[in-house]
């Protein structure tokens, strides 16, 4: 399935928030995450089932000042 992945299309086999979060090395409870511009809670990413050419959007905060 192809989806959008901060911009990138990538090609996956997961159809699950959770799954595709992990297949692309992106893990922790800290990462906001966006499907089609509406928010995903990280309770919900696994149960959260994603169609072709879906937009995610993942973000981590950063530190500084």
């Amino acid at each position: 399935m192809k989806i959008l992945v901060n911009g990138q299309e990538h090609d996956l086999a997961a159809d699950r928030l959770s799954t595709v979060l992990a297949a692309l090395d992106y893990e922790g409870e800290w990462l906001a995450t966006a499907v089609n511009g509406d928010l995903v809670h990280a309770q919900d990413r696994s149960d959260f089932r994603l169609k072709e050419f879906d937009r995610v959007e993942v973000l981590s905060p950063m530190q500084g000042g």
